[in-house]
């Protein structure tokens, strides 16, 4: 039988159907993930992910859940996940319990359901310049405008970052940032903190990597949430998982907000083996650190320009080559690495810590573009 054909009626709206989208999400960009190749063989130093197999004991986890069965919904809490996160956490904050952590699909759906509990259209979310491409997204989405306040220099804040204004319902920092990989000291955001009329979020997405952290804060002030994700460190990005830090009476407000079951079984079970392997964490963040000074190093002695980076990555620019033609002759290679420009900023490549073996073909590749 012929299908019918579409009615003039039907045509015009699949031609006009945009029409009916929100005009904030018509007029948004969206945000633009780092490059995921679907062929051909890469060297792969662009999207921050952990070079290393996770622990054996996720796989075992995840395996186990497999061979009993994915026919029931999982635990839409994580219990067990927020049960063990509570040991592991307890010596940096005395008074944890789960009733202080709500799970989800990656730091980005925390971020997600952050917003969307605190900010309505209309009102404004302040983040750091250059920082995390997300927090414009989250912000387009809600409807809501943008206080952007840009890097220092030296890459600290800016004193206009802690001032009110009306309409600010949320700030969200990347400590250590993305880009540069820089951290600003815990009793620097305590005060910022004081100094905000809004909840303050402290993405720790890479705190693994860091000498500090801000997590103590959470039972001094109300207002601050710490977000944390196990795709870097524990080399989880395939399984996103991610959860954040508050105190009980703001994670009841979140919980609200969240799809159902935002965490499946494999994840949840995955996750929590994952936090059990603190031995493999050690080590696997030791090799990091090690690779992250060698590549520093070498980058510095080719003439960049490098952040000292608390985080799995290395921001440099070179005085003398263009980061954008740089970042094209390395994909021409088999080489990817983050190209970033960011408004009233500049531009600059952002490298992965790879392997050893990763970064010594890296860096052999990169030499000769040099010369």
């Amino acid at each position: 039988m012929v299908p019918a054909s579409p009615s003039a009626a039907r045509l015009n709206w699949i031609k006009n159907s945009v029409e009916y989208v929100r005009s904030n999400i018509q007029a948004m960009d969206g945000y633009t993930p780092g490059e995921q190749p679907q062929g051909g063989k890469f060297i792969k130093l662009n999207t921050n992910e952990n070079p290393y197999p996770c622990s054996p004991k996720v796989k075992a986890a995840i395996g186990r859940v497999c061979q009993t069965g994915l026919q029931r919904y999982p635990d839409p809490a994580a219990t067990a996940f927020r049960r063990q996160l509570c040991e592991l956490l307890t010596g940096e904050l005395p008074d944890i319990s789960p009733e202080w952590i709500l799970c989800g699909n990656g730091s980005d759906d925390i971020l997600t359901i952050i917003t969307r509990t605190f900010v309505d259209t209309g009102d404004v979310i302040r983040y750091p310049n250059p920082s995390y491409v997300l927090y414009k997204s989250l912000a387009d989405i809600q409807g809501a405008e943008v206080d952007v306040a840009n890097y220092q220099s030296d890459w600290s804040l800016p004193p206009e970052f802690s001032e009110p204004q009306d309409r600010l319902k949320l700030a969200l920092l990347a400590n250590p940032n993305s880009p540069s990989g820089t951290i600003v000291p815990a009793a620097a955001v305590a005060e910022i903190a004081d100094a905000l009329p809004c909840p303050l979020v402290v993405d720790e997405a890479y705190v693994d990597f860091a000498d500090a952290n801000c997590l103590a804060l959470v039972a001094e002030n109300e207002k601050i949430m710490v977000t944390r994700t196990l795709s870097k460190s524990y080399a989880l990005a395939g399984l996103r998982f991610g959860y954040v830090v508050a105190q009980p009476q703001i994670i009841s407000e979140l919980a609200k907000v969240k799809d159902s079951y935002n965490c499946d079984a494999l994840s949840i079970a995955g996750a929590t083996a994952a936090i059990e392997d603190q031995a493999w964490l050690a080590e696997n963040r030791a090799a990091i650190l090690a690779t992250r000074e060698r590549l520093t190093n070498e980058l510095r002695s080719l003439g960049f320009e490098c952040v000292d980076s608390q985080a799995n990555f290395v921001w440099c620019r070179h005085p003398r080559h263009d980061s954008a033609q740089l970042y094209r002759d390395l994909k021409s290679v088999g080489v990817l690495v983050r190209y970033m420009n960011y408004p009233h900023w500049g531009e600059g490549l952002r490298i992965t810590v790879g392997t050893d073996d990763q970064i010594e073909a890296f860096l052999a590749i990169l030499h000769p573009l040099l010369h």
